[in-house]
């Protein structure tokens, strides 16, 4: 499988070091990052690698990388962690270079110059990790770094992603409400007991990220992606310590985007191999409430109700509605046609072991 790549625009910039020939001499990995892109790793080398997404220059850093390298270390694992500045600066960035300085190649800094969202911090940092298990940190101490232990233990267990279930919540009662509401929306849908997508402390075997496709705000939906591929996704419950973020209503184009990504998942999760039932579904509804219409347009002309169909609303609509299921009937049948000729490079299972 080929891994994420980033934009153009995107480099890494690796701890501070005395000079460029230095540099590549004591982290080989940073020389071979040229033209903007990450080169692929070779096999992992460590137990886990953290990675912490960057977007305010307010963040514990500090915290972060304290608290959760003192509960890996306690367990006995290897790990590194990689933060992703994500356009910021400020004095998240002069923290983690003191705390270079101290941890040496057990850091490493991706810098973008510009904003591209979580889900290409994630891909960056997955490029450069060394970890068998990928760790994802919000960028202060949202869950207690003791629940660390758990959710590494599911993993021993055999699950391959291990999502959180903050409980109980200590954020605002509305951001509560407005949680359990999307949460229960998502469940309804995906017909997966999932109780709390929002929270990205999460534990990922290397082969989910290998093979499941980030972008966008997809990153929100990795849990119910990873569990539609075949791999085994464990929900742990975790002990809530603070929240980011706004309390009460957001934005109208928040609640729009939210909408639209419930949508684009429930897409992705039940019709990607099978669009025609989906748009075929719609169009269908569209003309048979067309077809509805005009029927009754033409019974009110054959019984002399109305004198002409030309120019009323009813009518127009009727056509409109004809037209437009037809429509959509056909971009299903163009994307059966799609599926059809790439049949043979998709696979909608994972194959967990063959016994001989």
């Amino acid at each position: 499988m080929n891994q994420p790549t980033l934009p153009a625009t995107t480099h890494e910039r690796a701890l501070p070091k005395p000079d460029q020939a230095a540099r590549a001499a004591l982290d080989p990995l940073a020389a071979s990052a040229s033209g903007g892109h990450l080169q692929p790793l070779e096999p992992p080398t460590l137990d886990v690698t953290v990675i912490v997404p960057v977007t305010s220059p307010d963040a514990e850093i500090s915290e972060v990388v304290a608290g959760l390298g003192r509960e890996l270390a306690r367990e006995g694992r290897s790990h590194e962690f990689v933060l992703v500045f994500d356009g910021v600066r400020g004095k998240a960035w002069s923290d983690a270079q003191a705390l270079g300085e101290k941890l040496g190649d057990r850091l490493r800094l991706i810098s973008f110059e510009n904003p591209f969202g979580e889900s290409v911090c994630l891909s960056a940092g997955f490029e450069l990790s060394r970890g068998r298990t990928i760790l994802t940190s919000p960028q202060y101490v949202q869950i207690d770094p003791l629940e660390l232990s758990s959710m590494l233990a599911a993993i021993d267990a055999g699950a391959d992603f291990v999502t959180p279930w903050r409980r109980p919540r200590v954020d605002a009662l509305l951001n509560r409400v407005q949680s359990a509401c999307f949460n229960w929306v998502i469940r309804r849908i995906i017909r997966m007991e999932f109780h709390d997508l929002n929270c990205y402390f999460r534990a990922i075997r290397r082969e989910v990220l290998s093979e499941v496709a980030i972008y966008g705000d997809m990153y929100r939906f990795l849990p119910v992606i990873a569990h539609r591929q075949g791999f085994r996704v464990v929900e742990v419950p975790v002990r809530h310590l603070k929240e980011w973020g706004t309390s009460g209503f957001f934005g109208l184009g928040v609640y729009v985007r939210r909408f639209l990504d419930v949508l684009g998942v429930m897409f992705l999760t039940k019709f990607t191999l099978k669009p025609l039932r989906f748009f075929g579904s719609i169009g269908a509804a569209c003309s048979l409430l067309g077809a509805v219409m005009f029927g009754y347009c033409v019974w009110q002309k054959l019984t002399g109700d109305q004198e002409g169909l030309y120019g009323r609303p009813v009518f127009l609509i009727s056509v409109m509605l004809l037209v437009l299921g037809v429509q959509v009937i056909g971009f299903g049948l163009v994307g059966e046609i799609i599926i059809y000729t790439q049949a043979h490079h998709l696979r909608e299972y994972r194959v967990e072991r063959v016994y001989e």
